[in-house]
């Protein structure tokens, strides 16, 4: 397909950042991952449960169904479908197809067996999406890394905090990068533990056939076998027709807590570009206005920021859709699961765009101690807290008087220092030559404790 010819940006615009996604989430992988549990459960049937005659050689052949399976097989699996209207059983009827090319053809009613399209159908995303969270995993830890890195670099450089937009009490630019760490760490580690699920329980969840035609078998148990030691999965025991979910909900609502905090970063980072705090680096070529040449403008954060919107309104609706289905089944769920690779495909654009944008910017140190030297005013929180130690009365009322709203020189704040009946003066002179870029509180610590705490070095 021409790019250009593509609807959705994520198989347009940014192919290029979502193209470990397309073998996983196209209609192609779909249909693989459908023919992967049909061969599965039809070698379980033969070989596990000993339905047929099964030797190695008819084993590795059935095999073969799935690991020659190609672009031209999958093609040939929507001829059928043109005829049956029906895209899983027209997998089933290209697996019959296979083994009857392979002289199998005596196996082919066992293909399928007892089966309904949800099994087939629950199981395949559920294997799309485990893989789709491992790269998601994977790409976030490359952030997380290139934030930790950032931090470390940075964890001793002063910069001046803002709340409401406005100055606020010190802290550093590693402090502030490790905030974000420390968030993604966490969802990381949540997402990481959360297993997919998956059931293969027949038309109604209660394994009715599987019974009728062979009594003797422990559905229950070869079912529970087949999902985790054949899938990798976690078997689901109580179901309608239907997967119930939650374990997509539970992956989407994860992502949506970290997409969020993407945006939160996206957006702090914009902001210290326009304060001057960061530099974009300029690259040979780029243009950053079509009439203002001066412009680097923060795209890379923009970007990032705008798929990651987009990511959370997709999974805030199929996190809560999929809880749901009509008694024991409907097709909305099967309508909305076509759209789980957008979801993977937007998040995957705007991590790394963001990556993009953080290997763009450096620090920008002299506007940092300038701006910290033009706000003295800032010492206003630690002179009043060590009047209230030594029992000077009004402590908060007086610096509000002498700071609020006004810019105060040196020789207004030490005048005012000195004034003080009860603080003694040794403690004045300490707080005379407290200066907005060393009152950093522990900052520089906390940096320290997070790689400590997570068995690392800071430095």
């Amino acid at each position: 397909m021409n790019n250009l010819d593509a609807i959705s940006v994520v198989d347009g615009r940014y192919a290029g950042k979502t193209d470990e996604l397309r073998d996983i989430f196209s209609e192609y992988g779909l249909i693989k991952h459908r023919v992967f549990v049909e061969v599965e459960w039809l070698k379980f049937i033969l070989g596990r449960l000993g339905f047929d005659d099964a030797p190695q050689g008819v084993i590795d052949a059935i095999d073969a169904i799935y690991s020659g399976f190609n672009t031209e097989s999958g093609l040939m699996v929507k001829k059928f479908e043109s005829v049956t209207n029906h895209d899983v059983k027209s997998v089933e009827y290209y697996v019959k197809d296979q083994l009857e090319n392979r002289g199998l053809g005596h196996l082919k009613e066992w293909v399928h067996f007892c089966c309904t399209s949800e099994d087939i159908n629950n199981t395949s995303y559920a294997l799309m999406i485990k893989k789709g969270k491992e790269i998601v995993g994977k790409l976030l830890g490359e952030l997380l890394e290139k934030i930790e890195s950032i931090a470390k670099a940075n964890k001793a450089v002063p910069m001046m905090a803002r709340t409401h937009g406005q100055p606020a009490t010190p802290t550093t630019v590693g402090k502030e990068f490790i905030n974000f760490a420390a968030r993604f760490r966490r969802e990381l580690e949540i997402l990481d533990k959360i297993e997919v699920e998956c059931k293969f329980s027949g038309a109604t969840g209660n394994w009715n056939a599987h019974v009728a035609a062979k009594p003797d078998v422990d559905w229950l148990s070869a079912a529970e076998e087949f999902i985790s030691e054949r899938l990798g999965a976690k078997p689901l025991i109580w179901t309608t027709q239907i997967n119930n979910y939650h374990y997509i909900s539970e992956i989407f609502h994860t992502l949506i807590r970290i997409s969020s905090t993407l945006i939160d970063m996206d957006r702090d980072i914009w902001t210290y570009i326009s304060l001057a705090y960061f530099k974009q680096k300029p690259k040979e070529g780029e243009v950053g206005s079509s009439t203002m040449p001066h412009k680097i403008n923060p795209i890379d954060f923009e970007n990032s920021e705008g798929n990651a919107g987009v990511a959370i309104s997709l999974m805030e609706h199929l996190s809560t859709k999929l809880l749901n289905s009509r008694m024991q089944r409907d097709l909305t769920d099967s309508t909305v699961l076509r759209n789980v690779g957008l979801v993977f495909g937007y998040i995957l654009i705007s991590i790394k765009n963001c990556m993009k944008g953080l290997s763009k910017i450096e620090v920008n140190y002299p506007k940092l101690a300038e701006d910290l030297e033009n706000n003295l005013e800032l010492l206003a929180e630690p002179v009043q807290t060590v009047m209230r130690v030594y029992g000077e009365e009004n402590p908060y009322e007086k610096l509000k008087g002498l700071t609020r709203g006004k810019r105060i020189e040196r020789k207004g704040l030490d005048e005012f220092i000195d004034s003080l009946e009860k603080v003694p003066a040794d403690v004045k002179e300490k707080l005379k030559k407290l200066e907005p870029s060393t009152y950093l509180g522990i900052a520089e610590k906390l940096v320290d404790e997070y790689f400590a705490r997570n068995g690392e070095k800071s430095e």
